[in-house]
């Protein structure tokens, strides 16, 4: 067991959030109860998370895309104010960490997604925020666009889509989970052969192939479930919690 104020002071320590310009509040979102036994993790505070955390138990939920995005409306109406409801009426808090949740040098993201695919990370990628959180390394073994996309496909469950950029085996690569095509330039500059993240967008097909750079978009969901459940997994031992990831399908 432990308080939410030392699980809340722990985690922005751990996660160094003040190092970050964000794009939501990171850390506690929605107040519930102060005594933590029973913790759920999950990559969005959808519905489907906040029922499943009710049906658990869960005195917190630790998600990576909680809510009051910048730009969002503010009213508490419709989706939001039955999502509100729910973590209001069970007295649960809901935590997330975004940014710092990517960046995070033994639970984020993008080094979660290097252990499942066995690359080897060789540092960061300059100019992907700040601080960097792109990451580049080697696979052990070059592979073809085509072995590489195989294998991804096994390791993550869903077929990535893959843009082609040189006819070249994969040696060196970069990577950055969720909506990051847009450091495919960054990575095309270092010479890299690939670079993977969640999502991809119109012009990242024309990019890929006048950059010379193969381009796989292996999921969003998809390449950030471990971040979280990393952490979750370290909460929980550290701290003697019950802790439940729960994975709420998402083919994107």
């Amino acid at each position: 067991m432990i308080t939410r104020t030392e699980l809340l002071a722990y985690l922005d320590d751990l996660l160094e959030t003040s190092r970050f310009q964000d794009y939501c509040p990171n850390g506690l979102q929605v107040e519930g109860k102060q005594q933590i036994k029973t913790l759920v993790t999950g990559v969005t505070a959808s519905q489907a998370l906040l029922d499943a955390a009710v049906a658990n138990n869960a005195d917190a939920i630790l998600v990576h895309h909680g809510y009051f995005w910048r730009g969002e409306s503010s009213p508490v109406t419709g989706l939001k104010y039955q999502r509100l409801k729910t973590l209001l009426t069970h007295d649960i808090n809901l935590i997330a960490y975004h940014l710092p949740l990517d960046a995070h040098t033994e639970f984020g993201n993008n080094v979660q997604l290097a252990k499942i695919l066995d690359i080897e990370i060789d540092g960061r990628i300059s100019a992907t925020g700040d601080p960097a959180i792109a990451l580049c390394g080697c696979l052990k073994t070059p592979q073809s666009l085509a072995e590489f996309s195989s294998y991804i496909d096994q390791q993550l469950g869903r077929k990535p889509t893959v843009i082609a950029g040189h006819d070249r085996a994969i040696t060196t690569l970069g990577w950055c989970t969720g909506a990051a095509q847009g450091y495919i330039q960054q990575a095309a500059e270092l010479g890299l052969d690939a670079f993977i993240s969640g999502e991809v967008s119109e012009q990242t097909t024309h990019l890929a192939r006048e950059l010379g750079i193969h381009y796989i978009a292996a999921g969003h969901h998809a390449t950030e479930r471990y971040g979280v459940k990393a952490l979750g997994e370290h909460i929980a031992e550290q701290f003697g919690l019950h802790h439940a990831f729960i994975d709420i399908d998402n083919p994107v």
